[in-house]
């Protein structure tokens, strides 16, 4: 049995004797918050997916698409977090589709997961080789080395801090999300301040711009952005009094992406110019953030920019790598992995055999591209627009998990808000996103329409695939399918 104190979860007792080491940590709130932020690359949002929203989106209404996308993400974290206090086990949406909907959909919701995660990290390793040699290249005027062999650099200097404990990766990130704060703020200030070639607009917040655009793919972007809140529930073994520190981190998180994003689309489009910005974000997403950095904050400024999106993707991997490992360490703790992944570190009190898997399994994955003579260019958008379907799907089914386990549960007395309504419309507008999506995974993709629906086949495989898997321990290995989902044997 799982025996809690005011802070930590004690080790329980596997079968057979002894004890289970489990994860253990210090993490703060303001560590946490920083990973969930490092996941989402705030400075590569501002520089790749705000202006992609603007040309391609709903236009000049991009702020409040991102005000909306933040409304309704804090809709999902009041259940979420209202769960997760009568919920303990680590394990964020794996263990609350399980305790909600079932062991079956529970582990085939922590195959999607892992499939997203996956995809998610590909898609960091392939940018940040790409954008260090072009920085190495272009800014330092070095030598010209394939994206692929920064790419295998990356991924062991992330494997050695992902092998460690994970203060030092909290420290890590911490450093680097400061200094894109301080970039993207400065903009944003520089911006306002100086009032754009029109003067300073409001735009985007008229009712004609609200809605014009494809405001069902902006819709679709906007939650992508907030991705990796989930890290808040992940770490939980490792936070410092999670009973305070979860939910605390989860808000700040989302308030945090929320406002940034929202003020950084309209300091754009405020910089650029509301009639130029749209033709000028469609024809050069990239070019359109960063060529405003130079024109309000000066060359150095846009160097320093080029730099910090390296950090940016770097401090993202770091996060990605290490919300993986765990997702790998809880599956192998169900006794669904092999025993090896859920061995901890005596020294760092690290899963660091998961860590170790987790790097191989992104080397096969880069070598095979780059054996393909893939351009990395083009990786990064591909593969997170891949792993975005997947975690839409994972709010929506977490959503209608929290609904199903208090009605369950009607002893804990949550409040009608908590446990139904705002998860409710949290999972009818994650339902309207999915259909959204599954209309646009083409587009997201790059327009391929043979890869989207191997995508999409590929996805509810894995999905499929976890449900027949645990109906198989239900037969035959019923005491592997009892602890499914960080459930008590």
């Amino acid at each position: 049995m799982t025996i809690m104190n005011d802070q930590k979860e004690l080790p329980e007792s596997p079968p057979g004797g002894g004890a289970t080491k489990r994860l253990t940590g210090n993490l703060t709130t303001s560590g946490i918050v920083f990973t969930v932020l490092a996941f989402n690359a705030p400075l590569t949002v501002f520089v790749g997916l705000i202006p992609f929203v603007i040309g391609s989106g709903n236009q000049l209404g991009a702020p409040v698409t991102y005000l909306a996308a933040c409304a309704l993400v804090l809709c999902f974290a009041v259940g979420f977090t209202s769960m997760g206090r009568h919920l303990t086990n680590p394990g964020a949406f794996y263990a609350y589709i399980t305790a909600g909907l079932g062991r079956p959909v529970g582990l085939g919701s922590s195959f999607l997961a892992l499939l997203a995660y996956f995809f998610f990290l590909a898609g960091a390793f392939a940018f940040g080789g790409v954008s260090l040699e072009s920085l190495v290249r272009d800014v330092f005027s070095g030598p010209d080395i394939q994206w692929w062999v920064y790419t295998f650099i990356l991924i062991a200097i992330v494997g050695v801090l992902g092998y460690v404990e994970i203060s030092l990766s909290a420290k890590v990130l911490t450093v680097f999300m400061i200094f894109e704060v301080v970039i993207i703020v400065a903009f944003d200030v520089a911006s306002f301040a100086k009032g754009g070639p029109e003067g300073l607009t409001v735009a985007p917040f008229l009712p004609s711009n609200i809605f014009s655009g494809n405001v069902g793919l902006a819709a679709l972007l906007g939650v992508m952005c907030y991705g990796g809140f989930e890290a808040t529930a992940v770490f939980r073994e490792e936070a410092r009094n999670p009973e305070r520190t979860i939910p605390r981190a989860t808000y700040i998180a989302i308030l945090s992406m929320g406002s940034m994003y929202a003020i950084s689309a309209w300091a754009l489009i405020n910089g650029v110019g509301p009639s130029n910005v749209v033709a000028q974000s469609a024809e050069d997403p990239g070019g359109t953030a960063t060529g405003a950095v130079a024109l309000y904050l000066g060359k150095i400024a846009f160097d320093v920019v080029l730099a910090l999106v390296c950090t940016s993707i770097f401090a993202a991997m770091i996060a990605t790598h290490n919300i993986s490992a765990r997702y790998l360490y809880s599956l192998s703790m169900d006794r669904v992995f092999h025993s090896s992944l859920r061995k901890i570190h005596s020294k760092h009190g690290s899963p660091h055999v998961a860590s170790l898997v987790t790097s191989l399994v992104a080397v096969i994955f880069i070598a095979a591209l780059a054996i393909a003579g893939v351009d990395g260019t083009s990786l990064f958008g591909v593969l997170e627009g891949i792993a975005a379907y997947p975690l839409i799907l994972l709010l929506l089914l977490t959503s209608v998990a929290v609904i199903v386990y208090f009605r369950r549960n009607p002893q804990y007395q949550v409040g009608v808000w908590k446990s139904t309504i705002a998860p409710g419309l949290a999972a009818i507008s994650f339902a309207v996103v999915a259909v959204i999506g599954t209309q646009n995974v083409a587009l997201l993709i790059g327009g391929d329409e043979v890869l989207a629906g191997i995508l999409l086949a590929l996805f509810y495989f894995a999905l499929v695939s976890g449900i027949a898997l645990s109906l198989v321990y239900r037969k035959r290995r019923p005491e592997v399918y009892a602890r499914i989902g960080r459930q008590e044997a």
